[in-house]
């Protein structure tokens, strides 16, 4: 059953109506709020087949005014350069073997993940605890890396990674139902920018067939996808 507060926020919303990102963004703004600061998430259905490897959509997107979210890194590398490097950008767990280790025994306590090139080579072994949850570094969302300093920076400033589903659906974070309309707006143009870029080469027809924005406990708002340039 639907809560009060979620059929409030559905009463605000003209049903066959598909909005404009500014009014998405006001609506968003003006539901009903709970009791902690929800996430707002833009989601995509892309006309693209995710079973074809030429068809995968990945990639990552700085936010401008960041996620909203606190984001714990855990960086794999062996004492030197890219150690120090990551200690000073504020990464929260530092190790190589001890981490690794750590994650065999089935620890998930963060976020991200970043490692070295070097590191990587046992770091790969983690693939069955890390991957299925979306934790194993990779060089196509610039985690895997020597300059591991800037990576934890780029990542903790709020840059979010975003890959398709096998469903052809995208789930992006946008940001935080607290943040100022146009900081949201401004989030969500980047993101439409960043899928855009990752379009496959491959794909036929429309791109983003449809998109929604919502926030952790409210009713989707469609959102004219027309009206945001992608490249």
């Amino acid at each position: 059953m639907p809560s009060k507060r979620y059929k409030k926020a559905t009463e605000l919303l003209e049903a066959t109506k598909t909005y404009s990102l500014p009014e998405a963004v006001a609506l968003i703004g003006k539901f009903p709020k709970a009791k902690f600061d929800e996430t707002v998430e833009v989601s995509f259905r892309l006309g693209v087949d995710p079973r074809q490897s030429d068809q995968m959509v990945r990639g990552t997107v700085p936010l401008p005014n960041g996620s909203g979210k606190q984001v714990v890194v855990l960086v794999f590398a062996k004492p030197g350069a890219a150690f120090d490097a990551a200690k000073e950008a504020g990464a929260e767990f530092i190790g190589f073997e001890d981490m690794i280790a750590k994650c065999q025994a089935g620890w998930t306590g963060f976020d991200v993940a970043v490692a070295t090139p070097d590191a990587m080579i046992e770091v790969r072994k983690l693939g069955k605890v890390l991957g299925p949850r979306g934790l194993m570094p990779n060089p196509k969302t610039g985690t895997v890396t020597e300059d591991t300093g800037k990576a934890v920076k780029e990542v903790k400033a709020g840059r979010v990674e975003f890959k398709v589903d096998k469903t052809s659906n995208l789930h992006v974070v946008a940001g935080k139902a607290s943040f100022a309309s146009d900081k949201l707006e401004e989030n969500v143009r980047a993101i439409f920018e960043a899928v855009g870029r990752a379009k496959p080469g491959s794909s036929k027809g429309a791109f983003i067939r449809s998109c929604t924005l919502s926030a952790t406990m409210s009713p989707p708002v469609r959102v004219d996808s027309k009206e945001i340039p992608i490249n």
